[in-house]
C-alpha cells in the first residue's frame, strides 16, 4: 500500500461530475488498484475509484505549473471510462508498505448470528432460494453466503451487522471476482444488514445490488415489534 499526504484537488468525470477543493489529504492507493482520497475526520473516503483502474502520471500543463502544480495524476477505471484528475501541489508524505495477507474480519456476536441465521433461512432473501455454502472462499476472502437460484446463475449475500458503504465495496469485488467462474456466472449480489445507511444504499443501487434489512429478533423467532422490510 503507498500512502501519501498531499495539497491536492480532485475532479470526477463519469456518471456525474464532482469536485474536491485544493486542501490537504491523505491519498491511499492499495495493491489491487483502488485509490482513495480521505481527509481527517470520518472513515468513509471522499472520493475514491475501485478497479480495476490504472494511474498514470502527467506534466502539467503551462497554466497548472503556473498556479503551483507539480503532477497531474489520471486515474481512469477500465470498463467504465469514469477519470479521476488529481492536480498534486505539494507532497508532504510518501511511504510504501507491504501489508502482507490479511485474514480479514472475524466475526462475533450478533453478526455471526446473523449470518447464520440468514443460512437457515434463505427465503428471507427469495422464494426457491438454495444454500451452497457459508464462508463461499474466493482468492480476496471469503462470501458470506452463495446461494443457488433456481431460475439460473448464483447469489453472493455480504451480512452485516449495520451496513455502510465499506460493506457495498467489500461485496462489488467479490462479485467481479464470483463472475469470472462460467460455473457460477450469473452471480448476483444481496447487501444484508440490520440497518443500512442510505449512502450504501444508494451506491448499492448503482451497482445493481439489492438491499435486505434483517429482523434479528424476528429471524430468532422473537417478535421485535418493528415492521419487516422484506
Amino acid at each position: 500500500m503507498r500512502l501519501i499526504i498531499a495539497r491536492c484537488s480532485v475532479d470526477y468525470s463519469g456518471r456525474l461530475n464532482t469536485h474536491l477543493p485544493l486542501a490537504t489529504r491523505l491519498i491511499m492507493i492499495k495493491a489491487d488498484g483502488t485509490v482513495a482520497f480521505h481527509r481527517d475526520i470520518q472513515h468513509a473516503p471522499l472520493n475514491w475509484m475501485s478497479p480495476p483502474c490504472s494511474l498514470t502520471v502527467e506534466v502539467p500543463d503551462a497554466e497548472s505549473a503556473s498556479a503551483g502544480v507539480l503532477e497531474h495524476w489520471r486515474v481512469t477505471h477500465a470498463k467504465t471510462g469514469d477519470a479521476l484528475l488529481v492536480r498534486i501541489y505539494e507532497v508532504l508524505h510518501d511511504s510504501a508498505h507491504e501489508l502482507g495477507v490479511d485474514p480479514g474480519l472475524q466475526k462475533d456476536g450478533v453478526e455471526a448470528d446473523l449470518q447464520r441465521l440468514l443460512a437457515e433461512q434463505v427465503d428471507v432473501i427469495g422464494d426457491g432460494l438454495t444454500l451452497v455454502r457459508r464462508e463461499f472462499p474466493t482468492a480476496i476472502g471469503p462470501v458470506d453466503l452463495l446461494l443457488r437460484d433456481p431460475r439460473g446463475g448464483t447469489i453472493a449475500v455480504e451480512v452485516k451487522r449495520r451496513g455502510d458503504i465499506d460493506g457495498v465495496e467489500q461485496l462489488t469485488r467479490y462479485l467481479e471476482l464470483l463472475n469470472r467462474d462460467p460455473h457460477l456466472a450469473p452471480v448476483a449480489g444481496v447487501f444484508a444488514a440490520q440497518e443500512i445507511k442510505p449512502q450504501a444504499k444508494t451506491l448499492a443501487g448503482d451497482r445493481g445490488i439489492r438491499c435486505v434489512t434483517l429482523d434479528y429478533d424476528g429471524m430468532k423467532g422473537t417478535e421485535s415489534g418493528a415492521p419487516r422490510l422484506f
